[in-house]
């Protein structure tokens, strides 16, 4: 096997801090939203965890754009500006996902540090980390005062419309969680995405070479 080092120190931090905070936005949003049904925590508690990890949401996510454009690693979330080349891998990646990997056949994307993701996840990721949780903290921090953003809430809809945004991005983030942990055991060992998530080292079966 080789050991590719594929998660940098910051980006590792990053992750973990992110799902941390996820898995709490995740929690509180339901006893907001639910506060007749689920008693886990007072209403006014919940409002206020939920705002505290919002914006170390969003702080979090400032350092990761600062990272990834400060080390010009942020073409790893973009996709082959080749369409042939990005529809043939798209098509094997998907093949593999559907069929290969249930009969032991090997990825078709061998990930390094500079290419990271498989077509399909650099799709999903790109439009995860550039369009929807940009999106999930604009309508946070709108719904954090509305007083304060009455004016942009009206331009955006009202806060019905906001507030419906909110709430849809937040059930594709929470379903996101369970595919992503699921994607996440389809190494050669169930556990060995997950491992290198904490030791930046992942493993890699070497590739057959032609004599």
């Amino acid at each position: 096997m080789n050991k590719v080092y594929l998660h940098p120190l910051p980006v590792r931090i990053w992750h973990w801090n992110n799902a941390f905070c996820f898995l709490v936005l995740i929690v509180t949003g339901a006893q907001i939203r639910y506060r007749d049904a689920i008693s886990l925590m007072s209403f006014k508690d919940a409002v206020d965890i939920h705002n505290f990890f919002g914006f170390l949401l969003m702080a979090n996510f400032m350092l990761w754009a600062v990272y990834y454009a400060a080390s010009r690693k942020l073409k790893v979330y973009i996709p082959d500006p080749n369409l042939k080349n990005f529809v043939l891998g798209s098509l094997k990646q998907a093949r593999y996902y559907g069929y290969g990997i249930f009969v032991g056949e090997k990825n078709p994307h061998h990930a390094t540090p500079d290419n990271k993701f498989n077509p399909m996840q650099q799709v999903a990721y790109f439009n995860i980390m550039l369009v929807l949780l940009p999106l999930q903290i604009a309508t946070g921090i709108l719904m954090w005062d509305i007083k304060r953003f009455a004016v942009a809430i009206s331009s955006a809809g009202g806060v019905k419309i906001v507030d419906s945004v909110h709430v849809f991005l937040t059930l594709f983030f929470a379903s996101f969680l369970f595919v992503h942990v699921y994607l996440a055991t389809l190494g050669h060992t169930p556990l060995e995405h997950i491992r290198a998530m904490f030791t930046g080292f992942e493993e890699e079966q070497e590739r057959e070479t032609v004599h």
